[in-house]
């Protein structure tokens, strides 16, 4: 909910912001209309940079892998204990047992 209200005080803001210079006629007229799309084009970037960055940063869990193939292993016994053949399932998960 926080980020709903931030992001709707950004655009009032910007909203007013906009209006304020039409009104003012501070920036000819021909460049104020452009400026929401300059917004939203920054917005763009702006969501592109921020998921850039959230890969470059995104960690590994090691320990996770561990648990993750443990969980695959017991599957396996309990899966071949029941009479289900897994030798498709190893080639698709590509683990070591």
């Amino acid at each position: 909910m926080k980020h709903v209200v931030k992001i709707l005080s950004l655009l009032l803001a910007v909203s007013a912001f906009w209006i304020t210079l039409l009104q003012a006629a501070i920036v000819p007229q021909s460049h104020t209309w452009l400026l929401p799309i300059y917004f939203v084009v920054s917005l763009g970037c702006y969501g592109l940079l921020m998921v850039g960055i959230g890969i470059m940063q995104f960690p590994t869990c090691p320990q996770e892998s561990v648990l993750l193939n443990h969980d695959i292993a017991e599957a396996k016994d309990f899966l071949s204990t029941n009479g289900i053949d897994i030798g498709s399932v190893t080639v698709l998960f590509n683990t070591k047992a």
